[in-house]
């Protein structure tokens, strides 16, 4: 029987080859040793998870040229890990043995169909590009799932959300069509500008959110939308969490759908105001971050009026609204930040979701766990969708204490109706914790819709199923 060496030198010398044929075809290939960030992504160093040594990089410019990867691929059996803009936190896009990393990073195309509400782009498209030719074409990319270098490719991998996730939704919400490679280097076609499409399955909703492991998406249609008229901003501190989530409940029930409601607690705030060096107006244990959007200034201030009517009624002290651009986007600073502050003393952050009414609860509980167990954690996180950013910090041997903490939390977190995750995704993180979340029978249908995609198992191997 061959051991491991003898295996990692036949694929060390498939991927020479493989490596030789593409730079003739005229794709970029590089050696990982000369691009090692490409090995990792954001996710926390603490958990452990492991890159590769043995890894090519490509960067293919067209559907074409990843066609002729995956076709190269999959005849030698060689694993590729496709990868977006390196933003993750789940360890999605690390590759976790010898094979190929797929970067997208030079499908940079983009095209706005005004008449038609959308933009053409290929899947290396950031963020930041999106929403700039969005707007200067006269329209708007609602969504913001944090980092504007992610890329539209990796945001539709991971099924990306963010603070805004709650009036406009995910980015499931704004996918309409997609060109996407299989495994086997056939591109698929999914969808097109069109609002509804109910012809058979549907293939595009099974590929947002896979994480890589189905298909390589290469281009996108997205939805846009016309642009924000106006917006303000509401603070309001609680003295606990029980009123801020009571208000949060009744701001619904009154019928107004904020553009985003945040939930972030005092020491979350002096966090993000430190690294911020700005600072947020008088806070409290527990407080709330509102923005409205509206037609114009009236609109808008009637619904920050009325949403420091609701708090003031539910406990809170006072209630600062901000009209201001630049008061608004130091307010939004200060919560953005938050994470930077404590990248270097966490060990891992958390996106459990559960329903918003369960938030108090859900917290509570997993703070008296955390204590018991020598744990401090910072919370904040979407207070109207439910997904609540959870930050434990490092203690004295937290290495072997920390699993017993996480599968308490996604205990609680299953027992009030939650999920694992909101909008990180299982990555190779969750992976395990997935088989306790979902049952046997949808974890044995997850595992045939791999097994149908990709029967060879090469498109990020390791991550979400067996």
């Amino acid at each position: 029987m061959m051991d491991n060496s003898g295996k990692r030198e036949i694929i060390k010398e498939k991927l020479e080859k493989i490596a030789e044929k593409l730079s003739k075809s005229g794709i970029e290939v590089y050696n990982a040793r000369d691009q090692p960030s490409y090995l990792y992504d954001e996710t926390p160093p603490t958990l452990g998870v492991k890159a590769a040594e043995n890894v090519l990089i490509v960067k293919p410019k067209s559907t074409h040229e990843i066609s002729q990867i995956l076709k190269l691929a999959g005849e030698q059996k060689i694993p590729v890990f496709p990868r977006g803009g390196g933003t993750g936190l789940s360890g999605g896009a690390v590759p976790t043995s010898d094979g190929i990393v797929l970067s997208t990073e030079k499908l940079k195309w983009i095209e706005i169909d005004v008449e038609n509400f959308c933009a053409v782009c290929g899947a290396g498209i950031t963020l930041r590009e999106l929403i700039s030719e969005a707007e200067k074409n006269g329209l708007s990319f609602p969504p913001h799932p944090g980092d504007e270098s992610a890329t539209v490719g990796g945001m539709i991998a991971t099924n990306a959300g963010g603070v805004r996730a709650m009036k406009y939704g995910v980015m499931r919400n704004y996918v309409l069509g997609l060109e996407a490679v299989l495994a086997s280097g056939d591109v698929i076609r999914l969808g097109g500008k069109l609002i509804k499409n109910n012809a058979g399955y549907n293939l595009m909703h099974l590929l947002i959110g896979s994480e890589g492991t189905l298909a390589v998406v290469s281009e996108a249609i997205i939805r846009l939308l016309p642009p924000f008229k106006r917006t303000a901003t509401v603070a309001i501190p609680f003295e606990s969490i029980e009123g801020a989530i009571e208000a949060v409940v009744e701001i619904l029930k009154d019928g107004i759908i904020p553009l985003a409601l945040e939930y972030v607690e005092r020491k979350a705030l002096e966090i993000g105001e430190k690294v911020s060096g700005k600072r947020w107006p008088p806070k409290d244990e527990a407080n709330l971050m509102v923005i409205v959007d509206g037609r114009d200034e009236d609109e808008v201030v009637s619904m920050a009026e009325r949403i420091e009517e609701i708090c003031l009624k539910k406990g809170a002290k006072n209630a600062y609204i901000a009209m201001g651009a630049k008061e608004q986007r130091d307010l939004l600073e200060v919560r953005s930040l938050i994470y930077e502050g404590m990248k270097d003393l966490v060990v891992e952050v958390l996106d459990v979701s559960v329903p918003p009414a369960k938030i108090p609860e859900y917290i509570k509980r997993c703070n008296s766990e955390a204590e018991k167990m020598g744990f401090q954690i910072v919370n904040y996180g979407h207070a109207g969708d439910g997904n609540i950013h959870q930050h434990p910090l490092k203690v004295e041997d937290w290495e072997s204490k920390y699993p017993k903490l996480k599968k308490t939390f996604f205990r609680i977190a299953k027992e009030l109706g939650g999920s694992i995750t909101g909008e990180h995704g299982v990555g190779i993180v969750k992976k395990s914790d997935l088989k306790e979340q979902v049952s046997e029978v949808e974890y044995e249908l997850m595992r045939r819709v791999k097994q149908a995609f990709d029967p060879e198992g090469i498109l990020n191997p390791g991550k979400i199923v067996d």
